[in-house]
């Protein structure tokens, strides 16, 4: 028993970051060594499922807490913080357009892939994501529904505030607290759920998806990269004045290097949570800042949206002004706003996005099957980036309300 116990504490004290590397790598080579051993995957299948199920509890609560124990002065910063959010998802949108018209792609389009859209029009989109705000929260907590969560958090907040007494806060608090530990530990198999996650990607795709579909992936990332590294830290300077870097790469390690392997801006939200307290942030405003961008936050979206319908366009010879591509790149943003609750998230906005140059919907149903081929690079990276740039946001909003 003893040495269980100092096992785990060598274990714990080692840094994680350090540990996850060890996990990647392990991962990485099982995968390309031993594929057949199937069974480590459910390591990577374990730890997000772990992560998705804890995260509507803790957002729940943290968010009813922090409500009910805010004080005034926070409209200003969830102002600013909600017009970073949308600025750069627009940004992020018109770096795909001219990326788009700098280095034009090309798909393969055969037969109409039999892949369903859920995403009509953009008032689909937002008619839907009004709906889900109202629907039962119970529900909403079961389902991740992140919008449906946040509403009524803040309403149960708000009525906590103005009717309970402070015991009851205080309960509410000491939940909230109890969660936030649960999260910890869930964290601290990071390394394992890494190390399946990477083996399930290595040992299933292997590198072939960038010999056939290399163009394509190339302008994704690239766009991605850009506004992670460019357009992003621009907007932290402006409002900052600080060099954005070091955040930028803090977020990046701590954060976005998860989301990439989980795929999930739902199991991020935890690890996020995690990076503000680690970062001195303040948990009244993180607690609702961090789940309002997974859901508004949706940089890589706007750039999979927009290069895609792009790319089906050149495809089929549609003629597509710069002027034509740039309220293209409205429509993405909006519509990347709107689709959190989605299944399938952004690929299945691309015939929305290509009915706006008049595509029919079945020739844009293959760009979504070539949407899901690619994914394991492109989706990891969107994800990374949107999540990533949660935190770099909060913070960002944080340190320039405190100028």
């Amino acid at each position: 028993m003893n040495i269980a116990v100092k096992v785990l504490k060598r274990y714990t004290s080692t840094s994680l970051m350090l540990r996850i590397f060890i996990g990647l790598v392990i991962g990485a080579a099982l995968g390309l060594l031993l594929p057949q051993w199937t069974g480590i995957a459910i390591l990577g299948k374990m730890f997000v499922s772990a992560l998705k199920g804890i995260a509507p509890v803790l957002v729940a609560v943290l968010v009813m807490s922090s409500v009910a124990k805010a004080g005034t002065g926070y409209g200003r910063r969830f102002t600013l913080l909600i017009s970073i959010y949308l600025l750069s998802t627009f940004i992020a949108a018109v770096c795909a357009v001219v990326g788009s018209f700098l280095f034009p792609v090309t798909l393969e389009l055969g037969e109409a892939a039999q892949v369903e859209s859920s995403a009509g029009s953009l008032a689909d989109v937002f008619a839907n994501l009004l709906t889900s705000m109202v629907a039962n929260p119970v529900a909403a907590i079961a389902n991740a529904n992140y919008i449906a969560i946040l509403f009524w958090s803040i309403v149960i907040g708000i009525s906590l505030k103005t009717m309970a007494s402070k015991a009851t806060v205080n309960v509410v608090h000491d939940l909230s607290a109890v969660v936030t530990k649960v999260v910890r530990w869930v964290i601290q198999f990071a390394p394992f759920g890494i190390l399946g996650l990477v083996f399930s990607t290595v040992s299933e795709s292997g590198l072939t998806v960038f010999t056939t579909y290399g163009h394509l992936l190339l302008l994704l990332m690239g766009c991605m990269l850009a506004n992670a590294l460019i357009f992003n830290p621009l907007i932290a300077f402006i409002l900052t004045k600080k060099n954005p870097y070091p955040l930028l790469f803090t977020c990046l390690k701590e954060s976005g290097l998860q989301a990439f392997f989980t795929r999930s801006s739902a199991a991020n939200i935890p690890i996020n949570m995690a990076l503000c307290k680690k970062l001195g942030l303040d948990e009244d405003f993180y607690s609702v800042s961090i789940p309002l961008g997974a859901t508004i936050n949706m940089d890589g979206a706007a750039v999979t949206i927009t290069v895609f319908a792009l790319a089906v366009a050149n495809t089929v010879g549609v003629e597509v002004s710069f002027v034509s591509a740039l309220f293209l790149g409205v429509i993405a943003t909006l519509g990347a706003c709107g689709a959190s609750g989605v299944a399938g998230g952004s690929l299945l906005l691309i015939p929305m996005a290509c009915s706006f140059f008049g595509i029919p919907n079945d020739v844009a149903m293959q760009a979504v099957a070539i949407g899901f081929i690619v994914g394991v690079v492109q989706d990891s990276v969107e994800t990374a980036l949107n999540s990533s740039g949660d935190a770099f946001f909060t913070a960002t909003a944080e340190y320039h309300s405190k100028k």
